[in-house]
């Protein structure tokens, strides 16, 4: 049997064949049996047959990848990345989000700020942090460790992977969208770096909220958009089920951002997909991590306000 600790999408089941052939030949092997060569020629046509799936991505199964269950999240970034973190929670107005985490810590010994949605690893953990849908209270929470940051001129961090703000009800009570447009403006108005990277799924303003930064990065197949492909297929055709059609029209991937100018780099993932090394993933987002605060580290904060407002200004002519 297939090691269960493996997830395989739909579109992945050539490899999945494979993968189970192979455990089934080692389990033969571990009786005596001389079939190391076999072992060898079959797990080479599985990460033969792995690489090819995943050079020809559509953006659906880009989605798919995206939503991986088994992605690094932000809790697996910060462990990996940040030393001495110390979460803040919080708005000061209402309550504490779990959904958005932020707070301050050691990045490569340099003082930062981090923000980010965590989505959970269990069923457990997910619903503690409401799938990383954030409330209005966690924008709200992000605004105020901006302004903390800027303060102390600390650099902001954004590690961005959420399917949008939450919609419900008592979310929307309490200003969900006065809370993401003053988070999006609180990342404009930073006289610090801010560097945003996109890891899986950034959608909607509950992903802009944030994301709005003097560098923002993404994962190879990551997806950014306004709406989810559900979203677009039900206000579109009045039919949830051609979210796959919305996808393949939406330019939702990390190629259509950095070619339309809205992103500034793409991160490639290790074949068949950031969570099958996470570790490598995080380390090389590390690096570009590095090499973004790098760049912007000398600048002034009137040359780094500017900069940033242009950059976006130029998307929206771009875009317009």
């Amino acid at each position: 049997m297939p090691d269960p600790m493996r997830s395989y999408l739909d579109f992945e089941k050539p490899v999945a064949e494979l993968d189970a052939k192979v455990d089934e030949l080692r389990a033969l092997a571990a009786t005596g049996s001389d079939i190391g060569d076999e072992i060898a020629r079959v797990e080479e046509k599985a990460s033969q047959t792995l690489n090819d799936l995943y050079v020809n991505l559509t953006p659906w199964q880009k989605t798919l990848v995206a939503r991986h269950p088994q992605r690094p999240h932000l809790s697996d970034f910060i462990g990996a990345l940040i030393t001495e973190f110390t979460p803040l929670a919080g708005d000061r107005k209402f309550a504490e989000d779990e959904a958005l985490i932020g707070g301050f810590g050691r990045f490569r010994g340099e003082s930062v700020c981090v923000i980010g949605q965590e989505k959970g690893a269990s069923t457990e953990s997910r619903i503690k942090h409401n799938f990383g849908m954030a409330r209005p209270e966690g924008y709200r929470k992000a605004v105020r460790l901006m302004e903390m940051a800027d303060r102390f001129a600390i650099p902001v961090l954004s590690i961005v992977d959420s399917a949008g703000a939450y919609p419900g009800i008592g979310a929307e009570e309490r200003g969900q969208a006065e809370a993401i447009a003053r988070s999006t403006d609180a990342c404009l108005s930073l006289g610090v770096p801010n560097v945003a990277v996109i890891t899986g799924e950034g959608m909607s303003g509950g992903a802009i909220a944030i994301t709005t930064a003097s560098r923002v990065l993404m994962f190879e197949h990551a997806i950014y958009s306004v709406i989810s492909p559900e979203a677009a297929s039900s206000i579109l055709w009045r039919d949830g089920t051609k979210a796959q059609e919305a996808a393949n029209s939406m330019k939702i991937t990390a190629q259509d951002m950095l070619r339309f100018g809205v992103i500034d780099a793409i991160l490639k993932e290790p074949a068949g997909g950031a969570h099958r090394d996470a570790n490598a993933m995080i380390a090389a987002t590390g690096d570009a991590i590095a090499q973004a605060l790098g760049d912007l580290r000398d600048l002034a904060p009137d040359v780094i306000r500017q900069q940033r407002r242009q950059k976006f200004l130029d998307i929206g002519r771009k875009l317009g």
